[in-house]
């Protein structure tokens, strides 16, 4: 039986090459001489940390972030901001922590998106992936444009699509 799966995955090089890229931008602009900033990316947990002077510096690298996200191909979606903290110094620091995944409540918005449509595919939770099944090869790429053009909390990308 014909099926595919349902992911949100992160490609963590693209998301290297953007934070490079947003590291080299702001290297190069005004607003940001003289002054001390940082972008740390820490592959293993998934995590980005911001330390800058201010809070409309750090507006400016989380624009130029999703930006270069988005240039790069990921979503910025898969982007959690956490809350800006000053610091003793009278910087401002912030963490990004990275979504993967399909958490349980948005995997079964999906599935009842799936069963909304009317055809005959049968959707169904895996961990954090959905795979989705039914006979014909037609019917599953009529649920991939759908997906597509409905708005999810969280990036989807499509996988293993086996016939």
């Amino acid at each position: 039986m014909p099926s595919f799966d349902v992911v949100n995955e992160l490609d963590i090089q693209e998301i290297d090459n953007a934070i490079n890229n947003t590291q080299r931008e702001i290297t190069s602009r005004y607003d940001f001489r003289n002054t001390v900033t940082e972008i740390g990316f820490n592959k293993k947990e998934r995590k980005i940390h911001i330390l800058t002077a201010d809070e409309m510096h750090m507006k400016a690298i989380k624009e130029s972030l999703s930006l270069n996200m988005r240039k790069r191909g990921v979503d910025p979606r898969c982007l959690d901001f956490k809350n800006i903290i000053p610091t003793e110094k009278g910087q401002v620091v912030m963490d990004i922590e990275m979504k993967s995944g399909i958490e349980k409540d948005e995997a079964k918005k999906i599935v009842k998106f799936i069963k909304e449509m009317g055809l005959k595919v049968d959707g169904q939770i895996m961990d954090d992936q959905v795979r989705v099944s039914g006979k014909k090869i037609d019917d599953l790429q009529t649920v991939i444009g759908k997906l597509k053009e409905h708005e999810f909390s969280v990036p989807l990308q499509f996988v293993n699509m086996r016939s």
